[in-house]
Order: C-alpha cells, then sequence, then structure tokens
C-alpha cells in the first residue's frame, strides 16, 4: 500500500472514531452492563445498564467525573434511605411518608451544597418507595443500590478507557485552536473597523462565539485535569494553554476598543497598507498557531508580524512628526499606539502557546 494511501485510510479511520466511536462505546456498554448484571444475578439489573448508560460523557475525564459523583450520590443516598427504613420501619402511607421527609430534608440540603450528591435524594426515594427496594428489605436495598449503581459506573469507564478512547485533552486542543480562529476572524473586522468599512452585526456574532468557545474550554480543561488526577494520562497541564487563550481574547478585546471608531480619510490613506499588513499578518499567525495547535507542532514563526508592526508604528510615527494627528483627538494618537502594542502582545502570547 502507497504511503498516501495509508495516510488517507488513518485519516478517514480517525474521522470515523470520532463520529461512530460514541455510538460503538455506548453499545457496547449496555450489553457488557445487561450481560454481567444477569451473571451476577442482581434483582435490579437494570439499573446497572442504566448507570452505564448514564455516565457516558464525550471524555474519558467527563465519564470519570460522571461515574465518582453518581457513585458518590448513590452511596450517601442508600445510607441514609437504609438508615431511615431500618429505625422507622414504615408500615403503612402515614408512617412511609414520614420516613420520606426525615430522609430527604437532610439530602436536599447536601445537595445543594455540594452538587455530586444531587442523587442522593433520588436514591433514597427508590430504597423507600420502590416495590423491589420493599421486597429486598431496607439494609438490602441499599445494599444491592450501591452495587449495581457501581458495576454500572465501572463497566462505563472502563469501555471508555478500552474502546476507541476520547481524550479530553484532543477535546482541550480543538476547543482552543478554534477559539484561535475566531479570534483571527475578530481582528480582521476591527480593523475592518478602523478603516471604516465593516459590519458590527458579524462582530457581535464573533463575540458572542468566542463567549461560547471559552465556556466550553473550560469545561473540556476540566475534564483533562480530571484525567491527570486519577493518572489516567500523562498528557499536559491544560491550565497554561487555557490562561493563554484566554490572555489573547482579552488583548483582542482591547484592541477592539482603540479601533471602534474610524480614523479621519487623511490619516487612513496614510495608514491603510500599514494597518492591512498588520491585520493579514496577524491573523494568518493566529489560524497557522491554531493548526500547530491540533498537530502538536511548534509555533510557527513569528519574524512576518513583528515586521509589519514595526512599519505600523513607524507610520504613527511619521504621522505625528508631519503634525498630521494633531487634528485628532487628544487620547487617538496614544490609541493608535497601543494597537500597535496589544497586537505586538497578542503576537507575543500566541507564540507561547503550549503545544508540546
Amino acid at each position: 500500500m502507497q504511503p498516501n494511501n495509508i495516510m488517507k485510510f488513518w485519516d478517514y479511520l480517525r474521522g470515523w472514531t470520532r463520529t461512530k466511536g460514541a455510538a460503538l462505546r455506548l453499545c457496547v456498554r449496555m450489553t457488557v452492563a445487561y450481560v454481567l448484571a444477569q451473571l451476577f444475578e442482581l434483582p435490579q439489573s437494570y439499573w446497572t445498564v442504566f448507570s452505564a448508560i448514564i455516565v457516558m460523557q464525550a471524555s474519558v475525564g467527563a465519564s470519570v467525573k460522571a461515574t465518582l459523583d453518581r457513585l458518590v450520590g448513590t452511596l450517601g443516598g442508600a445510607i441514609a434511605g437504609g438508615a431511615v427504613a431500618y429505625i422507622m420501619q414504615p408500615h403503612d402511607p402515614w408512617s412511609l411518608g414520614a420516613a420520606l421527609v426525615v430522609a430527604l430534608v437532610p439530602l436536599t440540603f447536601l445537595a445543594a451544597l455540594h452538587p455530586n450528591y444531587r442523587i442522593a435524594p433520588l436514591t433514597a426515594v427508590i430504597v423507600l418507595v420502590t416495590p423491589g427496594a420493599q421486597q429486598l428489605g431496607a439494609l438490602g436495598s441499599a445494599f444491592y443500590r450501591t452495587l449495581e449503581i457501581s458495576l454500572g459506573g465501572a463497566i462505563g469507564v472502563g469501555i471508555s478507557l478500552l474502546l476507541l478512547p476520547a481524550r479530553a485533552h484532543g477535546l482541550v486542543t480543538s476547543a482552543a485552536a478554534r477559539i484561535l480562529g475566531l479570534l483571527a476572524d475578530l481582528l480582521r473586522d476591527w480593523m475592518a473597523v478602523l478603516a471604516g468599512s465593516s459590519e458590527r452585526e458579524r462582530i457581535e456574532k464573533l463575540q458572542a462565539d468566542i463567549r461560547a468557545g471559552m465556556a466550553r474550554l473550560e469545561i473540556v480543561a476540566g475534564e483533562a485535569r480530571q484525567e491527570r488526577t486519577t493518572h489516567l494520562t500523562q498528557e499536559f497541564d491544560p491550565d497554561p494553554l487555557v490562561r493563554t487563550v484566554f490572555r489573547l481574547r482579552n488583548d483582542t478585546i482591547m484592541i477592539g476598543r482603540v479601533a471602534a471608531d474610524p480614523l479621519p480619510d487623511a490619516i487612513m490613506a496614510r495608514l491603510r497598507e500599514p494597518v492591512a499588513e498588520v491585520s493579514d499578518a496577524a491573523q494568518r499567525f493566529l489560524r497557522d498557531s491554531g493548526e500547530a495547535l491540533l498537530a502538536r507542532k511548534n509555533p510557527p514563526d513569528r519574524d512576518d508580524v513583528e515586521r509589519a508592526l514595526e512599519r505600523f508604528i513607524a507610520a504613527i510615527e511619521a504621522l505625528r512628526r508631519d503634525g498630521a494627528t494633531r487634528a485628532l483627538p487628544r487620547t487617538k494618537p496614544v490609541a493608535c499606539l497601543h494597537l500597535g502594542l496589544h497586537s505586538s502582545r497578542c503576537v507575543a502570547t500566541s507564540t507561547n502557546l503550549p503545544i508540546a
């Protein structure tokens, strides 16, 4: 097989695993959970299958967190429900209602303070109320409920690790690269505003997409930290990457504030070429940085951007020497220099993206 054909097949296989891997993992989880529950003769085996499905998340780290949260909540609810049922021995609707109040009041407060206990009240209700639980008795119901949930969670995490695992660090780099592309688009539009030719509606949409992207980056970074905490991976620490992307976003916001008001035509006639050069070079650099991040390569060379920034700042200084900036508001020449400085900082920050 030719090398090109091998690469095409590999790319196809990776694309297939990204789109079909989750469905395949779900099918295997349900099958394994059902088979093991039947082998162990669990009285309410469907809870094992439910748990294996519920803990399914987009990445291994998220699945681990969901499993731990579900296990902690189940254990707390089973202990509380079993203890209340054993002590109060409810035998009619009124005593059962009193037992529910006694069990649920502290559990709901606990769930409000600690979200990982949010399933505890539901577990207590299942232990106290369901017909199957009443047949098993208080302690038996609590024991089997915990066992079934633990087995389902373990199956879910195990399948996530062994079958086409979706690592959170891949989601982190994808989210960061997408944000870099959006920042490049936003920088292009802000530079166009400075020249007096851009659509503000598109800028607002880009800003909304960037905010959503930053929220997504925070979520997947938390999942990546979970994988590192549980020693499921030796990948890089996601926190420096997240901080770097946030700084880039902040610098782009500062550029937007400076460029929000178009320059006079006479000034822009002399700055149009330097502004366009800075815009093109910075956009290209941000997009290339995103591609390098996805490919886990070193960041691109920034010489072109630095040369463009030097020419832009030199053009501003020439305008000041010629007295062309005297007709501008007092803060506008300084703002133009700040535009160059923030662009320079934006580029410098991009080169520090922790890609390795």
